[in-house]
């Protein structure tokens, strides 16, 4: 098969546009909320992720820079810098790693762990059709 057969067979059809592009107008809106409920909040969208991220990170309540970063897909030094003015509002806190020196723990402080459940619960009540994520029982 020549690539511009195979480059052909790939290409989307009209259902596959319209999927598309239905999937990017529900993510759009969902972030145009994310950013109103952030801001009414008085933090940034990316201060709220990195609260959801300390606190949603898999099997305990807080995570690295370095995990955070790959999180938020973002440059480590960015991330760090972030958690400087989440840390700065009093949002978190670093603690080091007892049995790791060379890691730093950041956690949510009781004030990080207020705001984010208050716009977290205001988030939930957003996601309407994406029920994977809370799973298809609370759809």
């Amino acid at each position: 098969m020549s690539s511009n057969t195979k480059q052909k067979a790939e290409l989307p059809d009209k259902q596959d546009l319209e999927a598309m592009s239905n999937f990017r107008y529900e993510l759009r809106k969902f972030l145009r909320v994310s950013e109103e409920i952030s801001n009414a909040a008085g933090i940034t969208t990316l201060q709220y992720q990195l609260l959801l991220h300390v606190r949603g990170f898999p099997e305990r309540k807080w995570a690295t820079v370095g995990e955070l970063a790959e999180r938020l897909q973002a440059a480590p030094n960015g991330t760090a810098a972030l958690v400087s003015r989440c840390e700065a509002t009093g949002l978190v806190t670093r603690k080091t790693d007892k049995t790791d020196r060379r890691q730093v723990q950041v956690h949510l402080t009781a004030k990080g762990e207020r705001c984010l459940l208050r716009l977290a619960a205001q988030h939930k009540a957003h996601y309407g059709s994406f029920s994977w994520v809370f799973g298809a029982s609370e759809a």
